[in-house]
Order: C-alpha cells, then sequence, then structure tokens
C-alpha cells in the first residue's frame, strides 16, 4: 500500500545528519550557481560506509532502514547490504526505483529518490496512483559526475520547486557510497519485476532483502557489472503479502532472476552485448536471486530462484 507520507518532506528530513556529519561521513556539501544544494557522496569524494547507508536511506524517503551485516558464506563469504521496509510500495517503487533518466549537454544521470513523486514524469505514477506536491524536492543521481547548474534547474522545474529547495546526493557507481546504494535494492527490484508481472501491489506488506556488497570498483563500467551481479545472481528478499496462494504459486516463479533467458551471464557481458543499453536488455532479468514470499492469510512460505556463487565470483574476483 502507498504510504501517506509526502515522500519528499520525509526524504528531506534525513538530510539533517548529512549536514551535521558531512567530515566524518567523508562527503562534502556544496551549492550550484541556482541555489541548489549538492551533496558529493563519490563524485570527487571518498565517501564511506555511513556515506553510504544513509544515502540508500535518503532514496527510500526514510521509510526504510539500511545495514551493513555479515553474509551468507553459502553465496558470498563478506559483507552484505540489508534493506528492511514497512511500506515497500512508497518506499521502494515511488522512491527508491531508478527510473528517472536525466541528461543535459555532457552529463547524464539516472535519478531516484523522493523527487520522482514530485516530477511524476514516469508512467509508473498512474499505475501506482501516487503523486505529490513538493515544498523541498530531494534526490539521488548516480552519475559520474556533479549535475551542472541548467540540469539543477531543469530538476527543480520538473519537480515544481525553486531552485534552492532542490537537494541532490550525487555519487559515481565506482565508490563506497555509490556502491552501497545500488546494492542496497534488492527490494526495489523485486517489487518492480512483481509490478511488471501483473501481481496486485495492495497485498504487499512488508519487505526485507540482502544482498552481497562487491568490491568497489575501479571504474564504473566494471562498478555497474558488480552491483548488478550482486543482486540478480545473490540478492535473496522476503516478502510479506495477503490474499490466496494459488495466485502466489502461480506468479512465484517469474518472479526471480532465473525466468529470464539471459540469467547465468555475468551482467558486464550481458550489458556489451546490448550496447550498454539498460533498456535493449530483456526486463526480466533485473530482479533478486531469490524470492520467498510469506502468506499472512495462509501462514504458508513459498521460496522461488536461486543464487550463483560461481557467477559472483567471477564477477568480484575475475575467472
Amino acid at each position: 500500500m502507498i504510504a501517506t507520507v509526502n515522500l519528499n518532506a520525509s526524504g528531506h528530513a534525513c538530510l539533517n545528519p548529512l549536514r551535521r556529519s558531512a567530515e566524518r561521513l567523508r562527503i562534502v556539501s556544496t551549492r550550484a550557481a541556482c541555489g541548489a544544494q549538492l551533496f558529493d557522496f563519490g563524485v570527487h569524494c571518498r565517501g564511506s560506509l555511513a556515506a553510504g547507508r544513509l544515502m540508500a536511506e535518503v532514496c527510500l524517503a526514510g521509510l526504510g532502514s539500511v545495514e551493513i551485516v555479515p553474509g551468507s558464506h553459502g553465496v558470498f563469504p563478506g559483507p552484505a547490504v540489508a534493506i528492511r521496509t514497512d511500506q515497500p510500495v512508497a518506499a521502494c517503487l515511488a522512491s527508491q526505483y531508478a527510473g528517472w533518466q536525466i541528461s543535459g549537454e555532457s552529463f547524464f544521470a539516472m535519478g531516484s529518490g523522493p523527487m520522482r513523486a514530485a516530477a511524476a514524469k514516469e508512467q509508473l505514477f498512474e499505475q501506482i496512483g501516487t503523486t505529490e506536491t513538493a515544498e523541498h524536492a530531494v534526490g539521488v543521481l548516480e552519475s559520474a559526475q556533479l549535475p551542472p547548474t541548467a540540469v539543477c534547474e531543469q530538476i527543480a522545474t520538473d519537480c515544481g520547486v525553486p531552485a534552492d529547495r532542490l537537494t541532490l546526493l550525487v555519487a559515481r557507481t565506482a565508490s563506497l557510497a555509490g556502491t552501497i546504494q545500488v546494492v542496497a535494492r534488492s527490494v526495489e527490484t523485486a517489487l518492480h519485476k512483481m509490478h511488471e508481472i501483473g501481481f496486485d501491489l495492495d497485498r504487499l506488506v512488508s519487505g526485507y532483502g540482502v544482498a552481497p556488497l562487491p568490491p568497489v570498483a575501479a571504474d564504473d563500467l566494471i562498478g555497474i557489472g558488480r552491483t548488478n551481479d550482486a543482486v540478480l545472481y545473490g540478492a535473496e528478499v522476503t516478502l510479506w503479502v495477503t490474499g490466496d496462494d494459488p495466485r502466489l504459486e502461480e506468479l512465484g516463479p517469474r518472479i526471480p532472476s532465473c525466468s529470464s533467458p539471459a540469467f547465468g551471464q555475468p551482467f558486464a557481458d550481458i550489458f556489451e552485448d546490448h550496447n550498454r543499453d539498460f533498456y535493449q536488455i530483456d526486463p526480466l532479468l533485473f530482479s533478486p536471486a531469490v524470492v520467498t514470499l510469506n502468506n499472512l492469510d495462509s501462514g504458508r512460505q513459498f521460496r522461488f530462484g536461486e543464487t550463483r556463487p560461481d557467477v559472483l565470483r567471477n564477477s568480484f574476483y575475475g575467472p
């Protein structure tokens, strides 16, 4: 169910720790010429584990928590990123999903976070039935550059706020915070896939996901491969739902990434084969490796999918 909370107001409240502890978090806050506030989480800054966790929570509009936890030795013997939320549709689909392509002169970024609900440029918002008016707009950009003033002004206009009431958190994929905030999308990928295959989102109650945290890559292309592999081949998501069991048994096998013919190949190879264009790749691939559905009405549990530690080892460390 969509939360009644204003996503941008909730996300804006999450910014206070960033302003108080920027030096400790190894991030830097600046202002664009138009007045927009920019937080560098991993473009020119080193960032940190704590910064990545907070960045992911802002991306969830403060409606979920993100932690660094021990990973599963059977999947990947290292740290993992865990996310939990009791407002999964609002936190993950209306806010966290990176559904806004933002471009300008010599600039490109994938946009996510609460600002998407204010701009409502995606068809998804008509389908899930939510948009909002914001006093302050808050967004996250996955980019190797800080946005120029013209891009900040356009985002503010699209969100319906003055430029000095726009806050953007920016990190490249090949950074500590950037890697964490991407891997924190395990539940989001499950929900987006369920929406695409016709699952009734009103049945979703709560979500928990954990995905292995890969080594931070030396460049963004390798980072894109590693972070996607972490979700596609290592993420395990548990969702608490309601309703009838037969529908869960029918749709369940279509949710995890193994429902795609592309499953089993390192994402870097798939990305190259499709001209480095996410939108040419089979959309059925973008989901967690394993999804478990707990039916609160019947008390039954259903588990679908499989992890692929071999693909993770190849992706993270090489063959």
